[in-house]
């Protein structure tokens, strides 16, 4: 069976040693929320997609590895703007 590009996105990221995922759910990333739930890597649900960047950042600077933030397209990705600039 053909691999997804959702479940792609995951082991990719796992084999990054990446544990911790920060964000929000939307329409357009919801696939790769459904296969989420097959990964090691734990989710933290957000209620702002900006405070998502910032909570990557700060996990990156505690901890030492890479912070990931996910958000849905559109409005999702903009908010997430601010917390990168």
């Amino acid at each position: 069976m053909m691999k997804t590009g959702a479940q792609i996105l995951w082991e990719c990221l796992e084999r990054e040693g990446v544990t911790h995922v920060f964000g929000y759910p939307g329409g357009a990333i919801l696939p790769a929320y459904d296969a989420l739930k097959h990964s090691k890597i734990h989710h933290v649900l957000v209620r702002h997609e900006q405070g998502a960047t910032h909570m990557a950042d700060g996990y990156a600077r505690a901890s030492g590895q890479v912070g990931v933030a996910v958000a849905t397209s559109g409005p999702g990705a903009t908010n997430m703007v601010t917390g990168i600039a």
